[in-house]
Order: structure tokens, then C-alpha cells, then sequence
């Protein structure tokens, strides 16, 4: 009995050494970075955790799916791993895929909002991007909630929608777009825009934005947007109408009636959006502004100016008097392009 006794033990010793050292194999090949070529997979939403492992298992990127589904139960005490689309790059090992998995490391997409887009424009923008549905992000951003604090008089989310590029994973919900570019604006609002209220010209958040997207609309050189606040911010202490054709293109874009060209009748209309007729500021922001134009409408320019043309060039001359906006207009706008038109010919054609 005490000579098989002693043969049970060495047998459990030796078992105890082998398991042993079947565990430190084991983990020696999750932890081993392993050489594959990079493999895309897409994870479902409900896909179990094993047929994820066993489709690596298949691409090279772990070598044993029983081992990684032992590892991530018994270790990682099984928790879920995201649905997504998924980049694996070598040299990578069998625990950092799983740690991809169980973080949601998805890959993300980029799309850039530019400055000035209306917020049907973003929509589109992102829709023709493929990151949603055109309706569903009209839908959202017509929802003001998200800037209600910042502004209660908000209908939608015009203005507030911050031009910047995002990254975004396939499948992110319309919502939760919506909510990133908000958070955006609100982010760079509080850290860039916030400390230069009070000596604004304007007095509250969504004056601010409303200047500034009229500054982001009428204004292409950097230079000049601190100027363009400037008249506006001018006229409207003196209760000028502010003359901004942008305003009432973006009440002819509301209408469904802009086709490109903007017409007398268009400004002699009777529309809210027409600063020809209506002084003050329009009923809301025209468009998303970019931070330059927000810091340009909470600091405009210390100037006397109440007018400026274009030179057609994406420069403009600004004026103090209407003497002097007149001549500029007789130089810039008629002769410039009676000129043009001489150029052309009688066939229309430049030559």
C-alpha cells in the first residue's frame, strides 16, 4: 500500500509539473506577438465571443481559439465584446486581439463639417459620407435640447453645430453625431469664446453666433473677419439695418426658392431674414461658424467703418460714409463689371 501510495504521488507531482507547464505554454502563446497579414473583420451585434475567436483562429490572429475563449473566460472573467469593424495589425498577440475586442477598439471613419454649412447642409454633408440618414440628422439637429442652457430661445441647432473633422465608427447613430458635434462647440465655446464675453459688443451666447455666422458667411480672408464684425457690430449700435445679402439667401434656402441668384424682388421682400428691411439682427444663426468667426464677433476690430464691397477677389474695401461706399461700389462693383462684360464681346465669351 505505502510503495502504490508513493507511485500516486509522483504520478500527481508529475501531472501538477506537466499542467504547470502546459499553462505557461499556454500563456507564452497568448502573450507571443504573432506575424499575419492585417485582416478587417466585421462583429455583428449579438455575434458570441467564440465564433468571433474561432474566425482569428481561421485569419492567423490567434493561434488557438480554445485557448483565447479559456483565457478570455477564466482571466478576463468573460466579459462582452463589441459589435464594430475591427483592424488587426501585425505584430499583435492573442490577448491585446482580445483586449481590442472587449474595449471596442473599433476603427473609425473620418468626415470633415466646414465652416458655414447650414445645418441641412451638415446633414447632407454626413449623409453622402456614409454615416447615416439625411432625415434622421435633419431630425436631431432640429432638436434644441442639447444647447437649451446655452440658448433658450434656440429652435434647432443651427449655429451650434461645430465645423471640425470627426472620426466616427460605422453604425454610430445619428444621435449620437449630433451629440459630438455639439459637445464640440460647447467645448471650444467654454475654452476659447467664454472669457472674451464681457467686453463683447453683443450680450448674450446666441447674439454672438448669430454675428459670427454672418461674419463666417460674408468673409474669405482671415484678416478680414474681425473688419466684417466690426460694420456689423457698428451698425447695429446705431440701428442700421445691416444690408447682409447671406441673411436673406438663408430665408430664400428655407423657402425651398434659392436657385443661386439673388434678385431686387428678393430685397425688397417682407421676410424676417431680410436685413434690407428688418434693422437689427436676423431671428437666428445662418450657419455653423468656425472659431475664427467667433472670436472675430466677440472681438471685432476698433475701426470706424460702416460698409464694405467686394473687390471680387475674396478681399473687400470698407468705408466710414456713404459717400465713400458709393464710390467704392461705382469702382468695384458697375465699372468692374461693365469691364468684364466689354472683355467678353458681343458672343459673351471671355477672349
Amino acid at each position: 500500500m505505502k510503495r502504490w501510495l508513493l507511485r500516486l504521488a509522483g504520478l500527481l507531482v508529475l501531472a501538477a509539473v506537466v499542467a504547470a507547464g502546459a499553462v505557461r505554454l499556454a500563456q507564452r502563446e497568448l502573450v507571443r506577438p504573432r506575424q499575419f497579414t492585417a485582416v478587417d473583420l466585421e462583429v455583428a451585434p449579438g455575434q458570441s465571443a467564440r465564433t468571433v475567436l474561432e474566425q482569428l483562429e481561421r485569419d492567423g490572429v490567434v493561434g488557438s481559439a480554445l485557448l483565447a475563449r479559456l483565457w478570455l473566460g477564466r482571466v478576463r472573467g468573460d466579459p462582452a465584446i463589441h459589435a464594430g469593424e475591427y483592424r488587426f495589425e501585425p505584430p499583435l498577440s492573442a490577448v491585446d486581439a482580445i483586449e481590442m475586442l472587449v474595449r471596442g477598439d473599433v476603427v473609425t471613419h473620418p468626415v470633415t463639417i466646414v465652416e458655414g454649412l447650414t445645418l441641412h447642409e451638415t446633414a447632407a454633408a454626413l449623409a453622402a459620407a456614409g454615416f447615416g440618414d439625411r432625415e434622421r440628422f435633419i431630425a436631431e439637429f432640429s432638436a434644441p435640447g442639447r444647447i437649451a442652457d446655452l440658448d433658450p430661445q434656440a429652435t434647432h441647432l443651427e449655429g451650434y453645430l461645430q465645423p471640425d473633422t470627426y472620426r466616427f465608427a460605422r453604425g454610430t447613430g445619428e444621435a449620437a453625431i449630433a451629440d459630438a458635434l455639439v459637445a464640440a462647440f460647447r467645448a471650444r465655446f467654454e475654452r476659447e469664446i467664454r472669457p472674451l464675453l464681457a467686453g463683447a459688443p453683443l450680450a448674450t451666447p446666441r447674439e454672438l453666433v448669430i454675428l459670427a455666422s454672418l461674419v463666417e458667411k460674408e468673409a474669405r480672408r482671415e484678416e478680414e473677419r474681425p473688419l466684417i464684425a466690426a460694420v456689423y457690430a457698428n451698425r447695429l449700435a446705431r440701428g442700421i439695418g445691416l444690408y447682409a445679402d447671406p441673411t436673406i439667401i438663408y430665408g430664400l434656402k428655407l423657402e425651398g426658392r434659392w436657385d443661386g441668384n439673388l434678385r431686387r424682388r428678393d430685397l425688397e421682400a417682407d421676410s424676417p431674414w431680410n436685413t434690407y428691411r428688418v434693422a437689427g439682427l436676423p431671428p437666428g444663426p445662418i450657419c455653423s461658424p468656425g472659431l475664427a468667426s467667433l472670436r472675430a464677433a466677440a472681438r471685432p476690430a476698433e475701426v470706424p467703418w460702416l460698409y464694405f464691397v467686394s473687390r471680387n477677389d475674396g478681399t473687400h474695401v470698407f468705408s466710414a460714409t456713404l459717400t465713400e461706399h458709393n464710390r467704392n461700389v461705382e469702382i468695384w462693383q458697375r465699372q468692374y463689371f461693365r469691364q468684364r462684360r466689354a472683355a467678353a464681346g458681343g458672343d459673351g465669351r471671355a477672349h
